[in-house]
C-alpha cells in the first residue's frame, strides 16, 4: 500500500484565522488604549497658557483631578465634593506611595478652588503635583 501524496509535497497555504484574530486583537487593543488617554481629560476645561509648557509624559497611575470654573471636582469622569476628593486621595496615598496627580484648572477657576485640592493632597501626604497648561504660541504661529 502506497500512503504518499500524489501529487509530491505540497506548499502550506496562508492561514487566515490567525491573521483576523491579531487583527481584532489589535482593534480592541487601540480602542480601549484610546478610550482610556481621553478619559481623564475634560473637554469643557481649558487650561491656561505658559511659555516654559513641556509635552506632559504620562505616569502610570496617575490621577487627574479637573477643576471647572464653577469649583466642580471630576476625578475620572466622576463629580465629587471637596470632601469625597480628599477621601478618596486618603485611599490613593495608602495604596501608593509618590503618587503622581496632575491638576486641571480652567483657566476661569478661582484660586481657592486649586487652594482646596492642594491641601487634599497634602493632607494625603501626595507631594507629587503637576498642574496642566499648554504652550503658549508664538505670534507668527497663529
Amino acid at each position: 500500500m502506497n500512503f504518499g501524496t500524489k501529487g509530491g509535497p505540497q506548499r502550506p497555504g496562508f492561514q487566515f484565522a490567525p491573521m483576523v484574530d491579531v487583527v481584532f486583537l489589535l482593534l480592541i487593543f487601540f480602542m480601549a488604549a484610546s478610550v482610556y488617554g481621553q478619559l481623564e481629560s475634560e473637554l469643557n476645561i481649558t487650561v491656561p497658557t505658559s511659555d516654559a509648557a513641556t509635552p506632559i509624559t504620562r505616569a502610570p497611575g496617575e490621577v487627574i483631578i479637573n477643576i471647572d470654573k464653577d469649583g466642580g471636582y471630576t476625578v475620572n469622569q466622576r463629580q465629587l465634593r471637596i470632601e469625597e476628593l480628599k477621601n478618596i486621595l486618603m485611599d490613593i496615598a495608602k495604596l501608593y506611595k509618590g503618587q503622581p496627580v496632575i491638576i486641571r484648572g480652567d483657566r476661569q477657576t478661582q484660586y481657592d478652588h486649586i487652594i482646596r485640592c492642594l491641601d487634599a493632597c497634602a493632607r494625603a501626604d501626595i507631594w507629587n503635583i503637576s498642574f496642566a497648561v499648554f504652550k503658549l504660541e508664538e505670534e507668527g504661529q497663529k
